[in-house]
């Protein structure tokens, strides 16, 4: 979502339900669903200015997989060939995170960062998962303001929260109220399936990034057997979807906090912010409180007490971004602004940065509030563990930041699920024993080291790659040098997975993708 006020500059404790790995509607399914694991897709160059072994493809999904003979929509679908006969393995499809992130060009931008070795293995393939991009895409009609959740709590403002929210999930309701509960990761799950099937793989192979960790997982628990080598980088916890998954993010940058102060206290010749972490910490709050007086006003733009804490929140993970920012932000609130834009360095996303307008960018845009409509269909229509009442929200806004004051309150505030639609199935719970790949850095902001280990708890058959110290969302990223690459590059050429969890250091002069901070709440 496009809501940064502070830079210009990418998800949660809930209970799931249990359900069998093949629900029944699955089963039930299984004949009607031949005709669209028959379809032959018409291959042709995604864009006139992209090669042309970059090749586009639309097939079509049902819209409901316990009505097959029912509505059907698009699904983009992408690929280039690299698989090299004789070393041949398969198809290795790829997600980007979100939920709402476009995958169709993932082939095309990943294909420079893989391996020769894993290169010459895979036909690399891509998709806009349901919903997003150029398949199907949902919109709400929500403006700038309406996209902007990062609210904190406020008893004068709450009420007008409670209307926001409502807002969002009455027009989001309005606009696409037939497709809407059937733009689900357990859905999506099941297009992948029908994309293995297209593609005549038996098996499926995967690279998801954050929230593309929880829909690997999804996939793997409805399709054990159809599951091969799947690589989940930067995860999300299964049992937290939701809510939780939100809240984690006040709860793992309270320790990224007291890291920072402890590493700006010892650089204070550098930034004299503070000779001692409480220093430090007092100089921090001392702003934000000034802030909340009276506004600094940085390049244009006033900042608020609140700004400061939602827009640090990620930096605090990367710890001379944070102290940059704050050196930037005192110089202002004495009336030395830098007169830059924004206080951040650069990014607007947290997942790793490849264009999403290169594929078929002749094709009709999605709804320009697409990646949040996409975003609240899934984390609203995944899981029916979302509180109904606003008061409930309001005591855990209240609660969270006494708890974690840097967040707490934003993340524990009401959304648009209080007020959406009964999802049409059970969450998915998650757990099971198939052998697959977790990687994960140490100080990640938007999936933290909590919830990469919640992931690998739950897959029982997993293998967990740690990157102690390691910084920024996203691990792998085609470093050939680097201890997680190489260990991620073994499984995929081997399918061999290593024997115990291994721990590595972070690569010389870089953190796992480098991926900048950002405003933007998306896994």
């Amino acid at each position: 979502m496009r809501i940064g006020r502070l830079a210009p500059l990418l998800a949660v404790g809930v209970t799931a339900t249990l359900v069998p790995a093949l629900a029944p509607a699955q089963a039930s399914a299984a004949e009607p669903l031949r005709r669209f694991e028959s379809q032959k897709p018409d291959w042709r160059r995604c864009d006139a200015s992209q090669p042309a072994a970059f090749q586009c493809a639309t097939i079509q999904v049902p819209l409901d997989y316990s009505r097959p003979d029912g509505k059907t929509i698009k699904l983009a679908i992408s690929r280039v060939k690299t698989s090299v006969p004789g070393k041949r393995h398969g198809a290795l499809l790829f997600n980007p995170g979100g939920p709402g992130g476009e995958g169709l060009d993932m082939p095309f931008v990943l294909k420079d960062m893989l391996p020769k070795k894993v290169r010459e293995q895979y036909d690399l393939i891509g998709f806009d998962p349901r919903g997003v991009g150029r398949s199907s895409p949902v919109g709400c009609r929500l403006t700038a303001a309406e996209e902007n959740s990062e609210r904190p709590y406020k008893a004068e403002t709450f009420s007008r929260d409670v209307k926001w929210a409502r807002t969002v999930a009455d027009k989001c309701r309005t606009r696409n109220g037939d497709k809407l509960p059937y733009i689900t990761t357990r859905n999506t799950a099941r297009d992948m399936d029908v994309i293995r099937a297209v593609l005549g793989e038996k098996k499926l192979s995967y690279l998801g990034y954050s929230y593309g960790t929880y829909l690997g997982a999804v996939y793997a628990q409805l399709f054990p057997e159809r599951t091969d080598r799947f690589v989940l980088d930067s995860a999300v916890d299964p049992a937290r979807v939701w809510r939780g998954m939100i809240q984690i993010w006040a709860e793992g940058s309270e320790p990224a906090f007291t890291r920072w102060t402890k590493w700006t206290a010892q650089r204070h010749r550098t930034y004299q912010l503070g000779k001692t972490p409480s220093q430090v910490r007092k100089t921090f709050w001392n702003l934000v409180r000034r802030a909340d007086r009276t506004p600094i006003e940085e390049g244009g733009q006033k900042i608020t007490g609140d700004d400061i804490r939602a827009g640090l929140r990620q930096a605090f993970f990367s710890p001379q971004y944070a102290a940059e920012a704050v050196v930037d932000l005192k110089k202002a609130a004495a009336g030395h602004g830098s007169g830059r834009s924004g206080l951040l360095p650069g990014g607007s996303d947290p997942a790793p940065r490849w264009s999403a307008s290169t594929a078929a960018s002749s094709a009709a845009q999605p709804p320009a509030d697409n990646g949040s409509a996409a975003f609240w269909s899934v984390v609203c229509g995944d899981t029916a563990a979302w509180p109904r009442d606003p008061e409930q929200y309001r005591r855990d806004a209240i609660r969270d930041k006494a708890k974690y004051p840097l967040y707490g309150d934003f993340a524990s505030n009401i959304t648009p699920c209080a007020f959406w639609d009964k999802p049409a199935e059970p969450v998915t719970a998650v757990g099971n024993k198939v052998p697959l790949l977790v990687v994960q850095n140490q100080w990640d902001s938007q999936t933290p080291l909590a919830s990469g280990i919640g992931m690998h708890r739950a897959l029982k058959g997993s293998r967990m790659v740690y990157v102690k110290g390691g910084e920024g969302h996203g691990v792998y990223s085609g470093d050939s040098g680097s201890c997680a690459d190489r260990a991620v590059n073994a499984y995929l050429t081997t399918g061999k997975l290593p024997s115990r969890d291994v721990t590595c250091k972070p690569p010389a002069g870089g953190q796992g993708l480098g991926v900048k901070p950002s405003l933007t709440p998306r896994l």
